[in-house]
């Protein structure tokens, strides 16, 4: 029996970034970032987007540890294609 997590106010359609249910073109990788380079708790990000609700910020970040791979790949790409229109 394989144990399938739910984040509810997480979607990831086929071939796309995971991002928020009502909220759409917020990804997870944006809130991760908040807390990667600023050291944000969810609270603290609620209180930098206010558009952003407590329940969201902790799927996001929950939705984030459980893919750490998929969205630290997601964060590099983006880095390097600034770095190359930078260029």
């Amino acid at each position: 029996m394989v144990d399938q997590t739910s984040y509810p106010h997480i979607e990831k359609p086929a071939g796309e970034a995971a991002r928020l249910k009502r909220i759409p073109r917020i990804r997870v990788a944006q809130i991760a970032l908040d807390y990667l380079a600023h050291g944000w708790s969810a609270d603290e990000m609620c209180r930098q987007h206010p558009y952003l609700s407590l329940a969201e910020a902790h799927a996001a970040m929950a939705y984030y540890f459980d893919h750490q791979q998929e969205i630290d790949g997601e964060i590099q790409k983006e880095l390097q294609e600034a770095e190359q229109s930078r260029q």
